[in-house]
């Protein structure tokens, strides 16, 4: 069996007069296009991996993914409309927090992307510029979702002056176009998380380097790898900042919310850092990867030597508003899912960017970058665990 993204799997019942199920394949984890595959199957719009049994079967679509004639002019039905927002909903945020909110008008077909400001984090992002990062990965993922569709994800951000809450509307009202190079990121969307783990010292060849580079580009966003004395620069600063949030009560009261110990009071499933995707705690090596636990002991958790020459690339912009950050949080989940697609892994080093006076100094001065506002760690290594997220009924509101 062999299979193409966008072709779809047949599995029929052994009980004559049973419903067959029916899902397009999102994703191929073989270059052979064997199985197993990520199908979202139509009756749920929910996305699954599967291995094929005898009684299932591939239909060859004969054309690529999202691109059924016709589909950019007929009306989402609420299950696809679902399937976007969880599509989207797989961004990454800080902390977890999921911070974004979705409203879909049926008559216009059109997303509002809202922020939720329950979801904040006061002490480590009291500028919200985080939460507009993490809402802007989730609106590039809905751009991507869309695009896979067949659908043109016309997109402006900020749109209403007076609500600055709104922080982009995405029209799905033509047939995909200038957007068509979105489709090939999709089937990173569900295949990228966090790793927390150790990297191999393995240098990510410079042809990779430039892909990721003109990824961000394309949002407009400028992406460099820190070298030499910058790198320990952003080392030096990293080690500050985490030093400084071992005894700062907020940058603790935040970190202690969105995690959960076995001996804390439950919070939700749906939403932080558990346990099993703190990663182990580092002994060796000097990539800076943030310990969750925060110095709180977790039964059964390794202690591991991570890697002595950490890639970081750095996002960054010009200015330093709303629309900037939602620019860079859009850049940089098209950098991750291209990582992915590279086979990276990949995670976040936000320490020093959570304190206004070591963010600045970040910048490569002789770059002139501007203003960071992401440090990503890059690398060949485990792909991180899959976290937990939200339920579609918590964040999106489909109206007439």
């Amino acid at each position: 069996m062999r299979a193409h993204v966008g072709d779809h799997l047949i599995v029929e019942s052994p009980t004559t007069g049973a419903t067959r199920r029916n899902g397009e394949i999102v994703g191929v984890h073989h270059n052979d296009g064997t199985p197993p595959y990520d199908v979202r199957w139509s009756d749920s719009g929910r996305v699954s991996l599967v291995f094929p049994g005898p009684d299932a079967h591939i239909h060859h679509t004969g054309h690529p993914a999202g691109t059924a004639a016709g589909a950019g002019a007929r009306p989402l039905s609420d299950v696809e409309v679902a399937a976007l927002v969880r599509d989207a909903s797989a961004a990454p945020s800080m902390h977890n927090a999921q911070p974004w909110r979705f409203r879909y008008f049926r008559g216009e077909r059109l997303f509002h992307v809202t922020a939720d400001l329950a979801r904040t984090l006061p002490h480590s992002d009291a500028d919200l510029r985080a939460l507009h990062l993490g809402c802007g990965a989730a609106l590039m993922n809905l751009r991507v979702a869309a695009a896979h569709t067949g659908r043109q994800p016309t997109t402006r951000l900020l749109p209403d002056p007076g609500d600055p809450t709104l922080l982009a509307t995405v029209a799905l009202t033509s047939p995909l176009g200038d957007e068509d190079d979105l489709c090939g990121l999709y089937p990173a969307i569900h295949a990228r998380h966090t790793s927390r783990s150790p990297f191999a010292d393995t240098e990510i060849p410079e042809s990779v380097r430039t892909t990721l580079r003109e990824a961000a580009g394309a949002e407009g966003v400028s992406l460099s790898f820190a070298s030499g004395w910058h790198l320990q620069t952003v080392l030096d600063l990293t080690l500050e900042a985490e030093a400084r949030n071992l005894t700062d009560q907020g940058s603790a009261a935040d970190l202690t919310h969105w995690t959960q110990l076995p001996d804390q009071t439950p919070r939700s499933a749906t939403e932080g850092v558990p346990p099993y995707a703190f990663g182990p705690r580092r002994h060796g090596g000097k990539a800076p990867v943030r310990d969750f636990a925060g110095g709180r002991p977790v039964p059964g958790r390794e202690t591991a030597d991570f890697e002595s020459s950490p890639q970081l690339a750095l996002l960054a912009t010009p200015g330093d508003n709303p629309n900037d950050w939602l620019r860079a949080g859009q850049a940089m989940e098209r950098v991750l899912l291209t990582a992915t697609l590279e086979e990276l892994s990949s995670s976040f080093i936000t320490q020093a960017l959570e304190w206004p006076d070591l963010r600045w100094p970040l910048r490569d001065p002789v770059a002139g970058a501007g203003h960071v506002h992401m440090v990503l760690r890059l690398g060949y290594g485990p792909p991180g665990p899959r976290t937990p997220r939200r339920p579609t009924r918590h964040t999106l509101d489909i109206q007439p």
